[in-house]
């Protein structure tokens, strides 16, 4: 198979199959939806961090010049989806309750078209990421996908619940994200064509890559953990964080 093969499918993978995988989530009741979305979201912590650093991170250091332009490049990486986030650009409410939600459901169909763009740009990038990570190595861009995935899940669900609440029906608000998913394509083959030529970039791609899946888990994910304090909760956190960081290692381990 191709590199361009691999690229294409699995930024479906991380695109457009997250979704479906979304859709069919929130047909569950709502006790049940409710109960297992927190477990999902320790789990995709885990995997993005372990991507972060037991993948991207090794691969972007080994192919680097200089390890200080590497710290660089993941520190600007931070700082930009910082201020992305601010502007509502970058979404990643994770929760069909959440302050995001609360302050633009009152706003109608307007918020959910503010919603699609945001997460149409947000899929962009990660489809650049997923190319970037093929580019240096197959093994890598399985990983990458994988970890794009697990964290595309839980917030494709919170994306579908403000879609419905303003005033989407469920075919349209399906049809909507699935077209919004799109976009890692779009941006997973011009990443291709564009970086070909340029593979002395790369490794500061797959750095801000790693600043991404760092920056979703520790400034969205692991916040929205603490609102369950007593011990079994911490406990069953832990262990679903770990589940994610050893498929991740597991996934990258055996694919070698």
């Amino acid at each position: 198979m191709t590199l361009l093969s691999w690229i294409i499918i699995f930024s479906l993978v991380g695109g457009v199959l997250s979704v479906l995988a979304a859709s069919v989530f929130l047909l569950l009741p709502d006790a049940i939806r409710t109960r297992l979305l927190p477990h999902f979201i320790s789990f995709a912590i885990g995997a993005l961090l372990g991507a972060a650093f037991l993948a991207l991170l090794p691969h972007a250091l080994a192919g680097a010049k200089d390890f200080h332009t590497i710290g660089i490049a993941i520190l600007l990486g931070l700082l930009t989806f910082f201020v992305l986030e601010k502007m509502v650009l970058w979404r990643h409410c994770h929760s069909e309750q959440c302050e995001a939600h609360a302050a633009t459901e009152a706003h109608g169909q307007a918020a959910g078209t503010l919603v699609l763009i945001g997460d149409g740009i947000h899929n962009l990038v990660d489809g650049v990421l997923i190319a970037a990570a093929f580019m240096i190595d197959i093994h890598l861009g399985v990983v990458t996908s994988l970890a794009v995935a697990a964290h595309e899940i839980p917030q494709e669900v919170g994306d579908f619940a403000l879609l419905l609440h303003s005033g989407f029906s469920r075919r349209k608000a399906l049809l909507f994200n699935i077209l919004s998913s799109l976009t890692t394509l779009i941006g997973a083959l011009g990443a291709y064509w564009s970086l070909a030529d340029m593979q002395q970039v790369l490794p500061y791609i797959l750095a801000v890559a790693a600043s991404s899946f760092i920056y979703i888990a520790v400034a969205d994910l692991i916040p929205g953990l603490h609102k369950r304090l007593n011990i079994a909760a911490t406990l069953e956190q832990l262990a679903l964080i770990f589940a994610g960081v050893v498929v991740i290692w597991l996934a990258h381990t055996a694919l070698h």
